[in-house]
């Protein structure tokens, strides 16, 4: 989706991904199949480019400061993506710069849980290597916590939030700043996804207001350069906590292809060339719905239902390009838009229905 706007601005793109057969292979015009948490990999990769960002976290984050020690301009940077990779740096990092955060402990193993005075329910994240859900439980009893992660990891007060919601922010090496109008998710239960985003989000322009000023206060304080997705809880007494933070475009900015005058990706390549950053109003309101692969179903994919939901107004579909389903990977995103956002609700149930994602 990057390298589809990136075309239309003469941009060429390399990619550095371990899969021979990724989606994005056919159409960049330089691909190099290696592990990107491989330093050598990611040095050999990125000696001769003008401008490196990522996709995924996970990245080598050693080499990518030697990269940018050699001159190439290398955004978010590798200090932001270091901390980015360790949860239990995000909350000290929000600590220090006075932005909400749900309160928390960092522990070295759970064994340090079991002897001391826990709350229970609370939830226990992993401090490294959590992704799209992973890493993440929550602790409901003591005896929950014989069967979770091993090794360092935050354990956070379990919040009672009304709604999770997500606010996109752009930053260039200039300082110019935009954001995406705040948005609201609902997640699948069973695969701790989120399964629709609602544009704009349901609350009042004081919530709105907050949220953009917490993404300002966490890119100006941390220089930011690039694009930065960061979740937050509205709590039942209205109050905003950040939850998490993905420096890169984000499943909850999907919709902007469509809905907004300028898309993440689009902004994000901005935002890395230092150039200026576009318009984000909300041309109409969205929905985005997650196409998942359906439990039980692991081997070569299939689609059923597209052609139908295809024929229903306001409909954009987006099919990643993986070859293979697994249950509840992302395999793609509809957005559907509207005069309103209930109609737009509406029709992105009705797309739900119809779409499956199955294995041959």
């Amino acid at each position: 989706m990057f390298i589809q706007e990136a075309v239309n601005y003469d941009v060429r793109v390399a990619i550095l991904d371990p899969s021979p057969d990724a989606p994005c292979a056919s159409i960049c015009h330089e691909f190099m199949c290696g592990s990107f948490q491989d330093f050598d990999t990611v040095l050999a990769f990125g000696k001769n480019k003008d401008v490196i960002t990522v996709e995924i976290e996970h990245v080598n984050v050693d080499a990518l400061a030697e990269l940018e020690q050699q001159g190439v301009r290398v955004f978010p940077r590798p200090s932001f993506l270091r901390m980015v990779q360790d949860k239990g740096l995000q909350k000290e990092f929000y600590a220090a710069h006075n932005i909400p955060t749900a309160p928390y402990k960092l522990i070295e193993n759970v064994q340090q849980i079991q002897s001391g005075d826990e709350t229970f329910p609370f939830v226990l994240k992993s401090r490294t290597g959590g992704y799209d859900g992973k890493g993440v439980q929550i602790i409901r009893t003591p005896q929950h916590l014989s069967n979770t992660f091993t090794g360092p990891c935050v354990a956070e007060e379990m919040i009672d939030f009304s709604k999770e919601l997500s606010v996109i922010i752009a930053r260039n090496k200039q300082g110019e700043m935009r954001t995406f109008p705040l948005v609201e998710m609902e997640f699948n239960p069973e695969a701790n996804l989120v399964e629709f985003l609602f544009s704009p989000a349901q609350v009042s322009s004081s919530i709105e207001a907050q949220a953009q000023s917490i993404a300002q206060s966490i890119a100006e304080s941390s220089d930011f350069v690039g694009l930065l997705a960061i979740e937050l809880f509205l709590t039942k007494d209205g109050n905003l906590l950040v939850n998490e933070m993905a420096p890169r475009p984000h499943n909850s900015g999907h919709h902007t292809i469509e809905a907004c005058t300028t898309s993440q990706y689009e902004q994000h390549m901005r935002a890395i060339a230092s150039l200026p950053l576009g318009d984000t109003r909300l041309i109409e309101p969205a929905v985005m719905v997650n196409l998942l692969g359906e439990a039980g179903h692991d081997g070569p994919v299939q689609y059923e239902g597209l052609e139908e939901a295809m024929a229903l107004p306001g409909v954009h579909i987006h099919l990643y390009g993986k070859s293979r389903t697994k249950p509840f990977r992302k395999m793609g995103h509809v957005t559907v838009t509207a005069p309103d956002l209930t109609r737009a609700q509406q029709r992105a149930r009705e797309v739900l229905g119809l779409v499956k994602v199955v294995s041959c």
